[in-house]
């Protein structure tokens, strides 16, 4: 099972502000047990809205809107993620409760979502074995 961990941005981290030493340290050590626990996918920062692009599809079938950031509404906004692939919900919980403030200073906020996976938004064994496919060719892209 693969969650995401979305990091809720703040008006800090729209600010740009950057991290502090103290942060980037604790995030550090809480990513390294990720890895050595063998669930880490990927963690990243979000640099802030004002350097985003959101597309929009407003009419259907209509060609998509570009909008430049940024962005009100901070709360509604990402700072960061971090994905894992753990055997159960309650082990995503309890990774999610390990994860450092994001933001140090008792405003971070996690959302955690379970991803779909494939066999669960189709039961066609062409799409199955496409995405399959699809896959295993970004696992060796990523090997070279």
């Amino acid at each position: 099972m693969r969650f995401m961990m979305i990091v809720k941005a703040t008006t800090d981290s729209e600010a740009g502000n950057k991290p502090s030493q103290e942060l980037l340290d604790a995030m550090q050590k809480y990513n390294e047990e990720l890895v050595r626990a063998g669930v880490l996918l990927a963690a990243d920062g979000l640099q802030p809205s004002s350097s985003g692009i959101r597309i929009s599809y407003p009419e259907p079938g209509g060609k998509p809107k570009v909008v430049d950031g940024p962005f009100t509404e901070a709360k509604e906004m990402i700072a960061g993620y971090t994905l894992i692939e753990v055997k159960s919900r309650e082990e995503a919980i309890e990774w999610a409760m390990r994860m450092p403030d994001p933001h140090g200073f008792g405003q971070g906020e996690i959302e955690l979502r379970q991803v779909f996976e494939m066999e669960e938004l189709a039961d066609n064994p062409e799409i199955l074995a496409k995405d399959a496919a699809l896959r295993e060719q970004i696992r060796e892209q990523h090997k070279a």
